[in-house]
């Protein structure tokens, strides 16, 4: 068997503990669908992810992640806590600021600012679209919202990478008090072919300027701790609106409090209307995996 360096990372992280988990496999030549999926549910992170050397010309470094289920195409926390882990390996090294991950989302950039404790990172996420606008009362999703105190924008199905329902709450207390309704929530995903609802309000003050909270329904019904892809077609939607919260086109989130974690990420919409969604990475796990 073939010891492979590996890692376990907290992303969208100031500090250990307040993330997103995710595994990291480096020196993954060799390992076929079967043993990463094997190992990325025996992991059961949210994502495991594999490091393999670049196809794509021009880029830094090729990724396949996996969640304990299946393969997935993009999510945000797995490629900015993949980039971090590339880079302390020493990898691949950044030319101008930028890392290009190759993947089967196609080849992104990556924007590294900072060393050490302190760097940042966010990756350009994949154009997102408006799928639909609907109202409240829509059939799918009342049950869903049932009981909700909702904001102003209506809600929207976005679709970009993977597919969600935008839903505004009226204020950060409503959001925080909501208690999912799972089997409607599950409903509407499965109907829809989204992964769920991503309920968001501006924030009360602190150092965030929004607070989100993503319900997943699709397959296994959980809430996420923070989602970078998410949160990119949230800034998209709320771009769309001319409602984007913060200054110039960056803000910073707030997800994750009520499953015990404490987040931040920072979004920015560029000139251009690429949204960017990084954040802090914080390395918990050092070592080697024999599989």
């Amino acid at each position: 068997m073939t010891a492979r360096r590996f890692l376990q990372l907290d992303v969208f992280s100031p500090y250990p503990g307040a993330g997103n988990p995710l595994a990291v496999v480096l020196d993954a030549e060799g390992l076929d669908d079967a043993r990463m999926q094997a190992i990325a549910r025996w992991t059961r992170l949210p994502e495991t992810t594999f490091v393999f050397a670049p196809q794509a010309s021009g880029a830094s470094y090729r990724i396949r992640m996996f969640s304990p289920q299946k393969e997935v195409p993009f999510a945000g926390h797995p490629s900015v806590g993949t980039a971090h882990a590339v880079l302390d390996a020493g990898l691949a090294t950044p030319v101008d600021g930028v890392l290009v991950q190759d993947g089967i989302a196609g080849a992104l950039p990556l924007r590294v600012v900072g060393e050490g404790a302190a760097r940042s990172i966010a990756i350009r996420t994949p154009p997102a679209a408006v799928a639909e606008i609907t109202t409240a009362g829509d059939p799918r999703l009342q049950a869903a919202l049932a009981g909700w105190s909702l904001g102003d924008l209506p809600p929207a199905r976005m679709s970009g990478g993977r597919s969600w329902w935008v839903v505004a709450l009226a204020d950060e207390a409503a959001l925080r008090a909501l208690s999912p309704d799972w089997d409607a929530v599950a409903a509407l995903a499965e109907s829809t072919d989204s992964m769920g609802v991503f309920a968001y309000a501006r924030a009360a003050g602190g150092d965030y300027d929004l607070a989100v909270r993503a319900f997943v329904g699709n397959g296994r019904r959980f809430e996420d701790a923070a989602s970078g892809a998410a949160n990119a077609v949230l800034a998209a939607w709320l771009d769309s609106r001319d409602a984007l919260p913060g200054h110039g086109g960056s803000y910073v989130v707030s997800q994750g409090r009520e499953v015990g974690h404490d987040a931040r990420l920072t979004l920015h919409v560029d000139a251009e209307g690429e949204v960017w969604s990084g954040g802090q990475v914080q390395t918990v796990i050092e070592g080697t995996i024999t599989w």
